[in-house]
This record gives C-alpha cells, structure tokens and sequence, in this order.
C-alpha cells in the first residue's frame, strides 16, 4: 500500500496536517472514535492527555485492522467546546504519543471539528479514522 501526503501551495501553510492524502490499497481499515479512556475505563485527564489515550487507542484499532499510522489517509477529530486558544493542548496530546504510537508530524489529512457534547460530558475529545493497506 502507498499514501502519499502532501501539501500543495495555494493551500494553508504551517498546518500540523498535511491536506492531501492520496492512497493505492485495495482494503480500508476504519476505526471508530477514540476517546480518552484506556482498557481499564479510566480517563486521562485535560485536553492533552485526552488526545494522547485517544490515538493511543486509534493505534490499537489500527494493529487491529492490519494497519498502522503510516498507512491513515484521514483522521476525524471532535473536540467539546473547541476554541482555538485550546490548540496548544491538542497539539502537546499529539506530540506526547507520536514516537510512542508511529504518527508522523505533520499527520494525516486530518479535521478538527467542534462539538457542544460528546456522549458524557467527562469526554473532551473523539478521534476516527480511515486507513487503506492491500
């Protein structure tokens, strides 16, 4: 399987995402959201440590699936209550995990969505994702 990634000019510069993913596979691998809780039901706590469980388990539904980040052409990321002074704390979340779970900087094409609620008021944040392989 091959994914390419890229950023073209004419779109936004110094994103933490690349906007373009192309993929050749023949399987997808789609991972449901991701929240914040580990095995065990416990929730990480704040908006970083939220984000760093969720990809952890993202990561595990990919292992799962056949696939790891390197093959992700798309991830889908719903933060409660979102404002944009919170993006430090997305990213130190991400950049927290990344080695540890294979999530390239920039990351995938990628949407950051805010929502008013997820399904308990304790989750901050959701992540899905689309992986292709062969």
């Amino acid at each position: 399987m091959t994914v390419h990634r890229l950023s073209p000019a004419g779109l936004a510069p110094d994103t933490p995402y690349h906007h373009v993913a192309v993929a050749t596979g023949t399987r997808h691998v789609h991972v449901a959201g991701q929240v914040g809780q580990d095995a065990e039901g416990v929730l990480a706590e704040g908006l970083a440590g939220q984000v760093a469980q969720a990809l952890r388990n993202v990561a595990v539904g990919l292992r799962a699936g056949g696939a790891t980040f390197d093959d992700v052409v798309r991830l889908t990321v719903y933060v409660t209550d979102w404002e944009v002074e919170r993006i430090a704390d997305f990213m130190a979340g991400v950049q927290a995990v990344a080695e540890e779970v294979g999530l390239s900087l920039p990351m995938p094409a990628a949407s950051l969505i805010g929502v008013s609620a997820l399904y308990t008021p304790e989750i901050l944040v959701e992540i899905e994702a689309t992986a292709v392989v062969d």
